[in-house]
This record gives C-alpha cells, structure tokens and sequence, in this order.
C-alpha cells in the first residue's frame, strides 16, 4: 500500500506503547497520569486489541472506582503501518489530537504516532526537494534559467493553478496556520505574475482567516515564458484565491476508527 520511497507511519512510529486495562479503575489511571511527565492520556487495549483511548479529561468528575471501559472514548481515529507519514501528519493536525494509535488488520496496537514536530519537519524537507525538482523541469522544458528565493509573498497578487480544494483538508490547513506549523507555499514568479504551484489549501484556508501574506519558495524566471500552468488557470477563470471552490471529500482509506474496526 505504501509508496516507494515514501516514509510510512512504521518507520517513524514508537513501538514500545505503554496501554491501560478496559477494567482498570479511574484511580490507578488518574495517578499514573500525574506521575508521568510524558503521558496525558493512554490507548485501553484487551491484551493488544484497541479498545478506546483514555485522557486526563475523561477522568474529571468520575468516581475513583469507576472502571475505564465506562470513562474511555470507543470511537477514535486509528492509523495503519503502512499509511504515509505526510497523511499522518495532515490527520494529527487536522484532527488536533496529540497522538494517533497505530494498528495492524486486526485491530491489535502495534504502535503511536505522538510527535506532531517530528511529523512537521518531515512535511518540511520534502519541500526543498519539491521546489528543486519543478525548478529543473521548468529550464528543461522551456531552455529557461531560473532561480530560487524564499520570500513573503501577497495572497491577493497569487493566481492559483488549481480549481478545487477539499473541504475537510481545509480544517487541518486552519489548524496548521492558527498554530504556526503550515509548511510554505511554492509559487512561480513569471517575470512578475505570481502562479501558486503548490499551497492551494493552505491560501485557501489563511483568506478565510484573513491572512494577507504567506512564506513561500519562489522559483523566479527573469524572461516570461508560456506556462501550461497559466493556460489552465485561463481555461478554467481562475483569477483569485475567491475563483477556488471547495469540495467534500472522501477520508482517507488508511485511516479507521475503533467503532468501524470493531463492527
């Protein structure tokens, strides 16, 4: 299921995950909590099935006694191995959860995505090399030079590329931009007129929370030249960041919830 090349969840994943019991009582979890500088929360497994996820929240005004199996959430999103890491990310930040439990076919915990920086700076480096590599296509193509800078670039001064963004994709953007995590957007500046080449959910997502400017890598070419990109923003009248439409979209099929898997 994963693309080669492409880091997966169970490369980036810790293993060793410490789980709580469905008959554990609130006691025992809410003390084992406050001792813990690391945890604020623990997935409640029968014996290595994902039963639920218990927080320090789920916790308040219950009884000590109580058993977590009456306290836990049941219905939590859950990653597989083998989805890709960037996917990941783009859950954890959507969602705004801490961490994603991970598990196999069976429904068995076989890990936990906790890191949302780790997850970032991955999103991050692929960048560069995204840029590095339009930049080549670009001067093989048109015989061109062109350079790359990175820059604060104007929204309203972007002509976007892309027609369609999804609507769900648009929440994670808004999370990413409140929180200071968006990744930059990758613009071409033909000679003066800005295309957005990659970023579109995320310009989409900051003009709805009326940010006017954003980092991006601009790959500058001195000498205009006819972008196929700039006929597809003709064709379709895309003019401004307003001209993109949202959409609604299918979540992604690596990623379940416990009520599904158990059901």
């Amino acid at each position: 299921m994963a693309d080669e090349g492409k880091p997966t969840v169970q490369d980036y994943m810790t293993r060793d995950v410490v789980t709580v019991s469905p008959d554990d009582t609130v006691h025992d979890v809410a003390e084992w909590i406050a001792e813990s500088d690391e945890h604020s929360g623990f997935p409640v497994c029968e014996g290595r099935h994902v039963e639920g996820f218990v927080s320090a929240r789920d916790l308040l005004l219950c009884g000590d006694e109580e058993p977590i199996f009456r306290v836990m959430s049941t219905d939590l999103l859950v990653a597989h191995p083998e989805m890709k890491l960037d996917d990941a990310a783009r859950v954890i930040l959507r969602s705004g959860i801490q961490r994603l439990p991970v598990v196999d076919d069976a429904g068995n915990l076989v890990g936990i995505i906790s890191n949302a920086d780790v997850v970032r700076s991955q999103i991050e480096r692929a960048t560069p090399g995204k840029v590095d590599k339009l930049l080549r296509t670009l001067e093989s193509i048109h015989g061109i030079d062109a350079t790359e800078e990175r820059r604060e670039v104007t929204l309203a001064a972007l002509t976007p590329t892309q027609g369609k963004v999804y609507a769900d994709e648009l929440e994670g953007r808004r999370y990413e931009l409140e929180r200071g995590l968006a990744e930059p957007l990758v613009v071409i500046d033909n000679s003066g007129d800005l295309l957005l080449a990659d970023g579109h959910h995320r310009v989409k997502a900051a003009s709805r929370l009326g940010i006017e400017e954003m980092d991006a890598y601009v790959i500058v070419i001195d000498e205009p030249v006819e972008l196929g990109m700039a006929k597809t923003a003709a064709n379709e009248e895309l003019e401004t960041i307003d001209d993109i439409a949202a959409v609604d979209y299918a979540h992604h099929p690596l990623v379940e919830t416990t009520h599904r898997l158990q059901e």
